[in-house]
């Protein structure tokens, strides 16, 4: 079994995951990206790598399948949704992967440094990827109600990601608990909204700040929305992780395709998201050193308005501020008037303590 180590990042009471591959799930740590392909694939082995190569190429941590069976996922007799033009039952059926990819696409993966996920949807597809060895289980939204499913998927002993789509706080609580009862409390969480596309209003990111406070965990997004902006917003408000679905193009027909991302797109997203994380800092309020010339050369200080000769008493007319700034600094200007000056000083000369008596 893998060993997963938790580690204290940026909140004293959050706590941080650390996958196999070294990378990590937490606050303190880079935002995971993981690069969802769901039916994206197109029912093809070629399209399903190149996608891998493609997410990887853009700078994203993992990418994900989902791994499911028409036949343990939907009863027959589940009714149509709107969204869609066929039954579940048969819309899954249509682009289910076969199972033979997993252990093909995950040995692919490993040669772009890419993590290789697959949401699980029954407990076969739980076995396979464990034996497969990915780093990590992802579970979807609708899945979350399933305790059994998840008390499951908590005993493989690997870190859990739960997405949390429509759940209220006391569903994420008991599936929580599911996972930790099998003796794994490797846990995070996506705040998610199960509409595809999902509309920006309901989005609500600042959930993800109500689930870190619940749960003490490390907490992302998994987002539904068109286009970038709003999952690289998630970041600037804490996302640990983030998850987006991606496509080769949108112009393919599919379920998923309408609503991911691109390849060109992805670069951006990724681009984006660690400018964000650089642009964080560190909350000290400081000057910078690329900032030095500025603070020395812009800012204002002391001037000579007009000459001044050695042994002058200084009075207010003949001083002014302007800039440069690294003679005395302007607040000091009532101690300078009735001074006595040190040495002759003219006009426009920067002003400095050693001038004065």
């Amino acid at each position: 079994m893998d060993t997963f180590v938790y580690v204290f990042s940026g909140r004293p009471d959050m706590k941080e995951i650390v996958l196999k591959s070294g990378k990590r799930i937490g606050e303190g740590s880079p935002c995971y990206i993981i690069m969802d392909v769901a039916a994206n694939h197109n029912g093809d082995l070629d399209t399903a790598k190149e996608l891998i190569r493609k997410a990887a190429e853009a700078g994203a941590d993992a990418i994900k399948l989902q791994t499911y069976r028409a036949e343990d996922m939907y009863s027959k007799k589940t009714p149509q949704f709107s969204r869609d033009n066929m039954k579940p039952f048969d819309l899954i059926k249509s682009v289910q992967h076969p199972r033979e990819w997993i252990p093909q696409l995950a040995e692919y993966a490993k040669g772009f440094d890419i993590d290789f996920l697959s949401t699980p949807f029954d407990y076969d597809a739980v076995d396979l990827l464990d034996d497969t060895g990915v780093s990590l289980f992802k579970v979807a939204s609708l899945e979350i109600v399933d305790l059994r499913f998840l008390k499951y998927i908590g005993g493989k002993g690997k870190p859990v990601i739960l997405s949390t789509g429509m759940a209220s706080l006391g569903e994420i609580e008991e599936a929580v608990d599911a996972v930790k009862s099998a003796g794994n409390d490797n846990i995070a969480l996506l705040h998610c909204n199960t509409c595809y596309p999902s509309p920006v209003h309901i989005v609500n990111l600042k959930a993800m700040e109500t689930l870190r406070d619940a749960f003490k965990l490390p907490t992302g997004f998994s987002d539904h929305t068109l286009g970038w902006h709003i999952p690289v917003a998630a970041v600037a408000i804490g996302a640990c992780a983030i998850e987006k679905h991606f496509t080769l193009s949108r112009k393919q027909e599919g379920p998923d395709h309408g609503f991911s991302i691109e390849p060109e797109e992805l670069k951006l997203m990724v681009q984006h998201i660690r400018d964000i994380e650089k642009a964080m800092g560190d909350g000290v309020k400081k000057v910078s050193t690329e900032e030095l010339e500025n603070y020395e050369k812009g800012r204002r200080s002391l001037i000579a308005r007009v000459d001044i000769a050695k042994g002058t008493v200084i009075t207010e007319d003949m001083v002014t501020a302007k800039r440069p700034g690294y003679g005395i600094k302007p607040r000091f200007f009532d101690m300078v008037i009735g001074r006595t000056a040190k040495v002759d000083i003219y006009e426009d000369d920067v002003l400095v303590w050693d001038m004065l008596v």
